[in-house]
């Protein structure tokens, strides 16, 4: 999908939080967001959201002289995600449907997104995500995949989110033990985006192929990944992606057999699904 006019607007506000993640003084905070929103005007509006977002936050991190502009807050998330680990160990423990369980926690962890035009409280999330109904709801269709495929390629979005997405594969894995399982991070830090350095932090390494997207945005833009992304892409039986940007930059996509699991963050995404912002999706495509 490509970008709204009310997109525009928020990826100027985005100048906002990266100046509150770094700490940046008032002349630096007024530089990145005239950086930016002189950058607005030449936006093309035949690019993905997250395209336009990996130019502005290119140029963010030049101004700030920064790599990775989300460093503290990336760290923050993770032990705030790790921290709700034994309580949703429990809950897969004692669910009567492991698979259904393990996809809500999955979800659950997409609330964390410094890029989206609505926050949510992950704490609250998790409180009543396993009572929340899909707003699109495509799980039976989903399992019926699963239960046939040999090769399932999960596409990571943000870190935080990456914690409940280990103990999501480590279920797959349990109820389905002959599939080879794949998780793609990206090719380098844009917003909070997971790469390669939080992933081996988590183990990902020693649960599945952990794969290096290549990409420097902050959702899968096949065109931009590098060989191995794209044959793993195009050649998996099942495809699950994660999060806004993903969904943003595979809508549409060349292949099938993709499975979009999010929360929704923003008016432009809720109109494109049909439905309402906060709500959960599970999309076959």
């Amino acid at each position: 999908m490509t970008i709204d006019e009310a997109c525009v607007g928020c990826i100027i506000n985005q100048s906002v939080k990266v100046a509150n993640a770094i700490h940046a003084d008032e002349s630096l905070s007024g530089e990145l967001k005239s950086a930016v929103t002189k950058m607005s005007e030449t936006f093309s509006y035949n690019d993905a959201p997250p395209e336009i977002a990996s130019y502005v936050y290119e140029k963010m991190a030049q101004i700030a002289n920064k790599y990775d502009l989300f460093d503290e807050v990336k760290e923050l998330s993770t032990k705030k995600a790790l921290s709700f680990v034994p309580l949703l160990k429990k809950e897969l423990l004692n669910s009567k449907d492991k698979l259904l369980t393990a996809t809500k926690i999955a979800v659950a962890g997409n609330v964390i997104d410094l890029a989206a035009e609505v926050e949510f409280d992950l704490e609250e999330e998790l409180s009543k995500i396993f009572y929340t109904e899909f707003a699109h709801d495509d799980f039976a269709l989903f399992e019926e995949k699963l239960k046939s495929a040999k090769s399932v390629l999960v596409i990571g979005d943000n870190v935080g989110e990456h914690i409940f997405d280990y103990m999501f594969i480590e279920t797959l894995k349990e109820l389905y033990p002959n599939v080879k399982y794949s998780y793609m991070v990206r090719g380098n830090p844009i917003i909070n985006d997971v790469t390669m350095k939080e992933a081996k932090e988590a183990g990902f390494h020693e649960l599945c192929e952990l794969v290096d997207s290549g990409v420097n945005t902050p959702g899968f833009t096949y065109y931009r990944a590098n060989s191995y992304s794209k044959e793993l892409f195009d050649t998996a039986d099942l495809v699950i992606s994660k999060g806004m940007g993903n969904y943003e930059c595979m809508s549409p996509s060349h292949r099938k057999d993709i499975c979009f699991l999010l929360k929704i963050k923003c008016g432009v995404v809720a109109s494109s699904l049909k439905k309402e912002v906060g709500d959960i999706v599970c999309k076959m495509v």
